[in-house]
């Protein structure tokens, strides 16, 4: 039987997140410790346990047909590799970085500088385009300490929360771009594969839907209806449901979650009681 074949972080957060998303599109792993490939048990797709460094090139050479992987990493060696989803997860940014001792005025400070990096091509083309001539130094592993052992004068990094420059006495100064993890498909993923691929791609989809929504209940008078049911922003039209209470009716419906305290505030104004929110597990649209 065809199976998809899907590459993910060996280890690290990228590779919890992505083995919380395939089990939630009901995809079960059979994976064993140090395991490096592993099977599903009721989806056709093989799991290729992989270096992220290590990824693109696999897509690329159709070693794997799949991958859950940082657009950061894409950008730096997956060019030619299409992205399906984005995941909305595993989110930081590529920034430079040099010590809080020293000022910052524009961009044009890097020129003639030392930049130590684990993104070179990213460096270089943020540097191109802004015709700036600087020394781009590679490294792998703690670009952070590169500055306090007088390698470099600024580095280039993944930024998520901040506290590994905090703790190196180092200063964000720009952004060179922002990642999140995302479905990538090989170039040489074959028609019985992209048929599959469309059925992962339905159940992540619902997946991700349902991660942006809450499901809201509430008890509205209903000489107040008319005037709650214009506020929500749900899919169609709200569920409207009279209640035992004698003028009185409950409503159902969606609300995003990134407006979700702005449309509460709103609902408890317009007259709404009893609000009760609720997670949803899957959303088919």
């Amino acid at each position: 039987m065809t199976k998809i074949r899907i590459a993910i972080q060996k280890s690290g957060r990228l590779n919890e997140d992505s083995l919380k998303i395939l089990k939630e599109c009901g995809i079960s792993i059979d994976n064993g410790k140090d395991q490096l490939k592993a099977s599903s048990r009721n989806f056709p797709m093989e799991v290729f346990y992989l270096r992220n460094g290590d990824i693109p090139q696999y897509l690329k050479d159709g070693v794997v047909d799949i991958a859950i992987i940082g657009e950061n990493i894409l950008f730096e060696k997956g060019e030619g590799i299409d992205v399906a989803e984005k995941l909305g997860f595993s989110k930081c940014k590529v920034s430079m970085a040099i010590p809080k001792s020293k000022d910052y005025t524009s961009l044009a400070d890097f020129e003639g500088k030392r930049i130590a990096t684990s993104y070179p091509r990213t460096v270089q083309q943020f540097l191109d385009k802004q015709g700036i001539n600087a020394d781009i130094h590679i490294i792998n592993g703690s670009v952070e300490i590169a500055p306090n052992i007088g390698l470099a004068d600024a580095i280039c990094d993944i930024v998520s929360s901040g506290s590994t420059l905090f703790k190196n006495n180092l200063k964000e100064v720009e952004v060179l771009l922002k990642s999140e993890a995302v479905l990538a498909i090989s170039p040489k993923i074959n028609e019985d594969r992209s048929q599959i691929l469309k059925r992962f791609q339905f159940r992540i989809q619902s997946v991700l839907q349902a991660r942006k929504n809450r499901y809201v209940l509430m008890n509205v008078p209903n000489d107040n209806l008319e005037k709650v049911i214009e506020i929500l922003p749900g899919m169609r039209s709200p569920t409207v449901l009279p209640l035992a209470e004698d003028r009185w009716s409950s409503v159902h419906t969606v609300i995003n979650k990134d407006t979700f305290w702005e449309v509460i505030d709103e609902l408890k104004m317009a007259g709404a009681e009893g609000i009760l929110v609720c997670p949803i597990e899957k959303m088919v649209l």
